[in-house]
């Protein structure tokens, strides 16, 4: 297997049920951005701008909400509603050509959309009695659409898991299963892995809102749950966001996304300006966190079959942490061709060199990359098997330190 970059639709599950392949079963990595308002309240010309930013940056799916931020009844840029009288068994049919012709720029960039069609706030709207009729009919109109996955996000409450299962019965049925289904709980932290065995659930999210602290618990929870589905951290703090009373700088996205990767899971990255649709949404698309996302796809991705990457403190003799908003991580490949630490802040750790399949004499050789713009400088060639030490670079924030 290999991972071109190229995505060949449609996205499943890969066989060992850990990550995303595409129609060739060709690792995907979920890069993901947020754009929640992307298919109602931008014109074509700037959803067009959005998708080909993020394509250019990297990310390989988008999260958009059908409705976009609200109860499901607002009209789009055009002044179109959803439904007809209210009624969400009656669709609107100029809305939902809106809808095709953004999701038909992100097949032509090569870009997932995660379709999110059900909110609490619409649930005044889309009864138990009409979900599975508006999932048949949502996944008839799109089962041609192959860049598409299915998401829903109420509230992490047994209240919903009813019209979770109407709707998602809708949605097997009006696309044959061709396009996977998740639920994201909203509002946060939850995870989507207290109905884990659902059979329609085919990965798990989560929100952990300004929580950093949760990120890796609730990560390493759902990995180890059986049967094993991929994991997707889905919804942090924004970067610039204003609610959370500090402030999200590039560090606390970079954090955010290294954690939820070494933890065994994927992640999706947002920036207040683009989710709100403020005046500043252009420029929050080459905001510093964003560009960072960039890098650190650009840097995982460069180490060989990064799709094969297993969590393992174990990797840190000395100075691990997983608890707390500053953690140290650990990964490795799971053939031992290479072992990574993530390292949230200054500090300095002991590296177990002997989980290094070296070989015919070889050498291991480390390297420091720093997060902020991916620049690798040497940390030297080992030949031994015991731990080294090394302290990360005066002057960087965070640090990856990778030996192979």
């Amino acid at each position: 297997m290999k991972d071109s970059g190229k995505i060949m639709y449609p996205v499943r599950v890969s066989e060992n049920r850990r990550y995303f392949v595409d129609q060739n079963n060709n690792p995907v990595f979920w890069l993901g951005d947020t754009q929640w308002e992307l298919c109602r309240s931008f014109s074509l010309d700037d959803a067009r701008a959005i998708i080909a930013n993020r394509k250019d940056k990297g990310f390989a799916f988008i999260q958009v909400m059908l409705f976009g931020v609200g109860d499901g009844l607002g009209k789009n840029i055009n002044g179109d509603v959803p439904w007809q009288d209210k009624d969400s068994l009656v669709p609107n049919e100029k809305y939902f050509k809106h809808v095709d012709k953004v999701l038909r720029m992100a097949v032509e960039n090569g870009i997932v959309i995660s379709l999110t069609i059900f909110h609490q706030r619409y649930r005044g709207h889309m009864t138990l009695e009409k979900a599975r009729q508006w999932g048949r009919w949502l996944a008839s109109r799109y089962r041609d659409v192959p860049n598409i996955v299915w998401s829903m996000t109420p509230e992490a409450n047994e209240a919903f898991i009813h019209i979770l299962r109407e709707l998602a019965a809708g949605l097997r049925e009006g696309d044959g299963g061709c396009h996977p289904i998740t639920f994201k709980p909203d509002p946060s932290p939850f995870t989507s892995s207290f109905i884990h065995d659902e059979k329609w659930l085919d990965y798990n999210c989560m929100q952990t809102w300004k929580l950093v602290n949760l990120i890796y618990p609730f990560i390493k929870i759902d990995y180890d749950m059986k049967p094993v589905k991929p994991v997707v951290m889905a919804e942090g703090a924004y970067e610039a966001g204003t609610e959370y009373g500090f402030d999200v700088t590039p560090l606390w996205v970079r954090r955010q996304a290294y954690y939820s990767y070494f933890a065994g899971a994927h992640h999706t990255y947002g920036h207040n300006d683009s989710w709100r649709v403020l005046p500043t949404w252009k420029s929050a698309l080459d905001a510093p966190g964003a560009r960072q996302m960039a890098l650190l796809r650009k840097i995982l991705m460069a180490r060989r079959e990064w799709w094969h990457l297993v969590p393992d403190q174990g990797v840190l003799a000395k100075g691990g942490r997983v608890s707390g908003e500053i953690l140290n991580l650990g990964a490795r490949h799971k053939d031992g061709r290479w072992v990574m630490a993530y390292l949230a802040s200054p500090c300095s750790v002991s590296i177990r060199l002997g989980m290094i399949k070296t070989g015919g004499g070889k050498k291991v050789v480390a390297s420091w990359v720093d997060p902020r713009d991916g620049n690798s400088i040497p940390a030297g060639h080992f030949a031994g098997k015991s731990a080294e030490s090394f302290t990360t670079p005066e002057g960087w924030e965070d640090a990856l330190l990778v030996l192979e």
